[in-house]
């Protein structure tokens, strides 16, 4: 008796999944934290200048959101944990 060959299974992946594509950590806009110390926040943690800093605040207060980093999940953990800590709302997103 002759032995029959096993059929190669591929596993079902999604082909547009890009692994390569950076974290991105977004701060939102909240009823509590003032424009002057998000600022502040941003030029701590991030540091940001003056004039970036305010620009990503008052994205966040018009549009209700901001990026404020990107780069590998492990750094996008981080900077979500350090903007809680702030008392920030932050969330990530690939």
């Amino acid at each position: 008796m002759l032995a029959q060959p096993t059929p190669v299974i591929f596993p079902d992946i999604d082909e547009d999944l890009d692994i390569d594509k950076p974290w991105q950590v977004v701060v939102w806009n909240d009823p509590v934290n003032t424009m002057t110390y998000v600022v502040y926040v941003f030029r701590k943690l991030f540091g940001y200048d003056e004039m970036k800093a305010t620009d990503l605040m008052l994205q966040v207060h018009h549009e209700g959101r901001a990026i404020v980093s990107d780069g590998p999940r492990e750094q996008a953990e981080l900077d979500c944990f350090r903007l809680h800590n702030h008392g920030l709302w932050a969330t990530m997103e690939q």
